[in-house]
């Protein structure tokens, strides 16, 4: 027996339910030989960040020796102020990432069921494996939630529902409406997870009502991120709003440091710039209308955008073009976008907004990747 065969046969043995998750696989930046391409597969902001969030990080580095405020006071009431929510009732975590993993781990657990929808954000079935509970998927209705397919889906063991609005890597958006027939359907020791990492992007008409759900249901939890629109993806900074009962169950599992002093006073100074937020919205408005555009008009080779209200594009090869061709023949034109076979959509590409020149281009690659006129 070798030294190897000793130390595995000797080796801890991890639950069934931890090697039964897929390991999260981030948006590439780089092509498969190394080359530095324009990154379209993450979502980022293609304006990078507001200045004065930078330079509220920058002066952070006085602070290095010091643990940040394990409670994020200031940020907490910053974003109580500005959303008009009580500083109480707000956690922050290492992105939302951490926020969706404490709604897990502090109400679901063995024996207990989390429901998510088809074509959801990979972290929700990393979250309900990694505290042993059983993930229930419920179908898509044409990309999107269907909120008739989630309550068929519900038992007395289910504990969690997460639903993001807008939805990655679909981009698809769930009506207020719905959000609220969806939570009037649940039973009341059922948390709701609102996930809002993309709300920024919606118009105001586009609100769907969950932080005022939150305000006043105990069994409403929303997620957001000051990755997307603020651009602070690097920071790693997230937060959640909930009754105090559901705030303080997941405190208890709390990270006591999820991010440093730098990453907390750049996401302050980005909530007050207001001008940066509103430029990056009705940038991604204009050019997100334009590229759905121009797939649709590419119809006739197979392609199509299924219809977003986030800062992406997810489309669709249905045609000769396979989205794997499709995905390497646009690094040979130097973009990198997201291919998705591991979410169950090996003909979809998710394609983040960029600059204007950037999508430009893109579009003229794919239009030559098609076959189409130029």
């Amino acid at each position: 027996m070798t030294d190897t065969d000793t130390l595995t046969a000797q080796a801890p043995v991890p639950k069934d339910w931890i090697m039964a998750i897929a390991p999260y696989v981030p948006g590439k930046s780089k092509t498969d030989d190394g080359r530095s391409v324009i990154k379209l597969s993450s979502n980022e902001n293609p304006f990078g960040t507001s200045e004065t969030a930078r330079a509220a990080f920058a002066s952070a580095a006085q602070c290095l020796e010091r643990y940040p405020d394990s409670a994020a006071v200031e940020l907490r009431e910053t974003l109580a102020a500005h959303y008009d929510l009580d500083p109480t009732r707000i956690t922050c975590g290492t992105g939302s990432d951490e926020v969706l993993h404490m709604a897990a781990g502090a109400f679901a657990g063995p024996g207990d069921e989390i429901i998510y929808v088809r074509y959801g954000f990979t972290v929700y079935p990393i979250a309900t494996r990694r505290v042993g509970a059983t993930p229930v998927v419920a179908p898509d209705k044409d990309y999107a939630t269907d909120v008739d397919a989630i309550l068929a889906r519900v038992t007395e063991r289910t504990r969690v529902v997460f639903v993001a609005n807008p939805n990655n890597p679909t981009g698809t958006y769930t009506a207020r409406s719905e959000i609220a027939r969806l939570h009037a359907a649940l039973p009341r020791h059922v948390l709701l997870v609102l996930d809002q990492a993309y709300a920024e992007y919606l118009d105001p008409e586009d609100d769907d009502g969950g932080l005022e759900l939150a305000r006043t249901a105990p069994n409403v939890l929303v997620t957001r991120t000051f990755s997307k629109i603020f651009g602070l993806a690097s920071a790693r900074v997230g937060w959640g709003y909930a009754s105090a009962e559901v705030i303080d169950a997941m405190n208890r599992i709390r990270q006591p440091f999820s991010f440093s002093i730098g990453a907390g006073q750049a996401a302050v100074a980005a909530l007050k710039d207001k001008g940066f937020v509103e430029r990056s919205r009705a940038h991604n408005k204009q050019w997100l209308a334009h590229f759905e555009s121009e797939i649709n008009a590419l119809g006739n080779k197979g392609l199509r955008a299924v219809p977003s209200k986030a800062n992406f594009s997810l489309v669709l090869f249905e045609g000769e073009t396979s989205a794997e061709t499709a995905y390497k023949a646009l690094m040979d034109h130097g973009y990198i976008v997201r291919w998705l076979p591991g979410q169950d959509l090996p003909h979809g590409l998710r394609i983040t907004i960029g600059a204007p020149e950037e999508m430009t281009g893109l579009i003229a690659a794919l239009r030559k990747i098609v076959g189409a006129e130029v």
